[in-house]
């Protein structure tokens, strides 16, 4: 037992120190975590329980879900709610029945012959984009994206596992029973229900976690309501499983509904929430790492056909369903259809659901697992180290300022928290704090200047360049309108 822990704390260490490598150089850090996984499972430890990686999985993806829902605006996806939808759906089986054409006819090239079946079972695995990986890449780029394109990536990603999953799983089915049969009316009647039940436990499980933190009091140790979520998340899953909705779909909503009402200790619930969820993705990464034969990988079979088919999936499957998907949506630029053609990044969840054919039994189950895995490990390398350099290619990216003030308010706090760059224009009427025109109930707590901060007063001189932290009982319309009085067009909301 001793000598287990000691390898599992030697990987995360690794696995740390490789993300930090992989940062300065602009490679997406999961791909390192799977690196360091692979190359300790090829020299050193012997793993290959295809179920427990599914475990592992299924507790990594519920965490890192949930967590993506926490840190989600409900305001930033409303605009963009319809064509996310279309594309978690319509988009992604889409995608399946490209890419299974192209595995169709293209492996019998390559002499494997596959059935349509299980060229469509392949394909389905890969037919979602990751949650991990986009989550991962986009927030620690720290990137913005013109036309609300981050939020609408992260609610794709967010969303998009159920279609899937469900398509995985009848698949599993079809083939196993070698013929389609009446699955697929069954399929799509069981498909509209786990999405109805998975939205309505979600967000009422999501209610019900803010009521009962708001209203319990564990004044012995405010660390267990990190704790107390933590089981609502699990809960949510596991729960909404059992009455046959989708859990992964229920969890997100769950955090959707906790990140955007009002909840005690949400500046704790969030720093744990993210450690937390960094732990899961470097689990769930190397342990997937361990699980592959680097040996099979190398096949001259499985080298074709899982490059043929990241090449695909990349160049041509994802491109055409995104176009198609928001044909109707005319809000979206070319040059913004064409970036999210690329950020469609595969990751963990199409290698975790890759096992479901292994664990079935399905003939042919290895080859569709080490063939995901390749188109995987492919996208992760082409799509996952450009996601920043596309962006600004497309002029879609711009500068996205970090706040200076590191402030944490509890949500009984009522009043607005900003921070302000002092411009041209606030200085016309003089350059002094009482010379600007600040509205009643509004105070500049503190001015942010070549790194020194200070407490200001009426006859402090302001310089262009400062930073200020304001605080206001106005609502944001009256605080809006202040800030275009004065010409400020960039303004940080801290809460």
């Amino acid at each position: 037992m001793e000598n287990i822990l000691l390898v599992w704390a030697m990987l995360l260490f690794v696995a740390v120190v490789a993300g930090k490598v992989a940062y300065r150089f602009g490679a997406p850090a999961l791909l390192l975590f799977l690196g360091v996984g692979m190359f300790f499972g090829f020299e050193f430890i012997h793993f290959e329980s295809f179920e427990f990686t599914q475990f592992i999985g299924m507790l990594a993806l519920c965490i890192i879900l949930f967590s993506g829902g926490m840190d989600t605006k409900f305001s930033e996806i409303k605009p963009i709610l319809g064509p996310g939808v279309v594309l978690a759906t319509v988009g992604v089986a889409l995608t399946a029945l490209l890419c299974g054409g192209f595995i169709y006819f293209f492996s019998g090239w390559v002499g494997l012959a596959l059935s349509f079946p299980v060229a469509l079972l392949l394909a389905s695995t890969m037919a979602s984009t990751d949650s991990a990986s986009v989550f991962s890449i986009l927030r620690t780029k720290k990137q913005g994206l013109r036309q609300n394109l981050r939020p609408m990536l992260e609610l794709e990603s967010g969303s998009n596992d159920p279609m899937a999953y469900m398509l995985t799983v009848l698949l599993v089915s079809v083939v196993m029973n070698e013929g389609f049969g009446d699955s697929w009316g069954e399929s799509l009647l069981q498909f509209v229900v786990q999405m109805l039940v998975g939205c309505a436990l979600g967000y009422g499980i999501g209610r019900l976690a803010v009521f009962t933190i708001n209203r319990i009091n564990i004044k012995n140790n405010a660390s267990l309501y990190s704790v107390l979520l933590l089981a609502f998340v699990f809960f949510s899953f596991s729960f909404t499983t059992l009455v046959w909705g989708n859990g992964y779909l229920a969890v997100y909503i769950t955090g959707l509904v906790v990140g955007n009402y009002k909840i005690a200790h949400r500046g704790n619930l969030v720093t744990f929430f993210d450690g937390f969820t960094w732990l899961a993705q470097i689990v769930m990464f190397l342990v997937i790492g361990l699980l592959v034969d680097v040996r099979e990988l190398l096949k001259p079979e499985v080298l074709l056909l899982g490059g043929a088919v990241g090449a695909f999936m990349i160049l041509v499957a994802r491109p055409i369903s995104v176009f198609v998907a928001l044909a109707p949506f005319r809000r979206f630029s070319t040059k913004a259809r064409m970036y999210i053609s690329w950020v469609g990044l595969r990751g963990a969840v199409p290698i975790i659901f890759a096992t479901y054919p292994i664990v079935e039994g399905v003939g042919g189950g290895r080859l569709i697992f080490n063939v995901v895995f390749m188109g995987t490990l492919i996208s992760l390398l082409v799509q996952g180290t450009t996601v920043s350099a596309m962006a600004n290619w497309l002029g879609l990216a711009f500068e996205e300022k970090e706040p200076l003030f590191k402030v944490g308010i509890p949500d009984s706090i009522k009043s607005n928290f900003s921070e302000l760059e002092v411009t041209d224009s606030m200085l016309s009427g003089g350059n002094t704090l009482r010379d600007i025109d600040i509205p009643d109930k509004t105070l500049v707590v503190m001015i942010s200047r070549e790194g020194n901060y200070f407490v200001p007063r009426g006859n402090t001189e302001l310089e262009v360049g400062d930073r200020l932290l304001v605080v206001s009982d106005r609502n944001e319309e009256e605080l809006q309108q202040m800030y275009d009085t004065l010409g400020i067009k960039e303004v940080m909301q801290l809460r």
